[in-house]
């Protein structure tokens, strides 16, 4: 098992990415803290992971805070005796153009989606120094850091926020062995998103994803197995793209340039 007796926090760990990643980290040898804003959720993930033999607690918090998560990240770590791994997963989404988007949008999904992974990376770094043994942090970023999503303009600059503050987090980590890496899934079935993917977007995807295929969650955590693993140990502010090929095919979906 790639993670035998690591210590990993996953924060939005009671639902979708985050929850398979949780599960994913107890399959290989992980206790785990379930950071998360539902209760009943988190309490279920816990019980799977304890199906599994390892060691878990729910932890409430809403990560957009320094002080709620100050005191989550003492308590994971006194349940778990120490940190090794930090998942920032927390993400919520909401609509609306630019030029209408109400201010407290902005800020709601700033603050979820960005602010929390200043915050939990910056309590987790500085119990990794403290314990000197080194460490992984792994963000969940998204293709829209790099590409536009029209009516989402504080998702976007979000994740590509995510991204700029890994790499100048990892320069900074990496004198004390902790690297700082991230994801960023292309379409992924989960139960947020899964309602959105109706034949009509479905068809559409297909005709842009070279491999036609919409994620499960459970293949973007290995991806996270991997960040977090020794696997990995050569690798530091870098961006791991898991979306299909999305992103890298140029082509113009039934276009045909020559003919033989």
């Amino acid at each position: 098992m790639k993670l035998t007796n690591k210590r990993a926090v996953v924060t939005g760990a009671a639902s979708g990415i985050g929850k398979a990643i949780a599960l994913s980290f107890a399959r290989e040898g992980a206790d785990v803290a379930v950071l998360d804003i539902n209760a009943e959720k988190s309490a279920e993930v816990v019980s799977a992971i304890q199906s599994l033999g390892r060691k878990a607690v729910a932890i409430s918090c809403d990560v957009g805070y320094a002080d709620r998560v100050a005191q989550a990240f003492d308590a994971a770590e006194t349940f778990l005796g120490g940190i090794d791994i930090l998942v920032n997963n927390t993400g919520v989404i909401r609509f609306s153009p630019i030029v209408d988007m109400p201010e407290e949008d902005w800020d709601h999904i700033l603050r979820t989606n960005l602010k929390s992974v200043f915050l939990c990376s910056q309590q987790a770094a500085r119990r990794m120094i403290k314990q000197g043994t080194g460490g992984r942090i792994v963000s969940i970023s998204s293709i829209h850091a790099v590409l536009s999503e029209p009516n989402c303009g504080h998702y976007t600059a979000a994740k590509g926020g995510i991204e700029s503050f890994s790499r100048t987090l990892a320069s900074e980590l990496a004198p004390h062995k902790i690297t700082v890496n991230f994801i960023r899934p292309g379409a992924t079935f989960t139960e947020l998103t899964t309602p959105m993917y109706t034949d009509a977007v479905k068809r559409s995807l297909f005709e842009r994803v070279p491999l036609k295929e919409i994620a499960e969650a459970d293949w973007i955590a290995s991806g996270a197995v991997f960040l977090a693993s020794e696997d990995s140990r050569y690798m530091t502010g870098q961006s791991l793209t898991m979306d299909g090929g999305y992103v890298m095919d140029g082509s113009l979906p039934s276009a045909e340039y020559c003919k033989e």
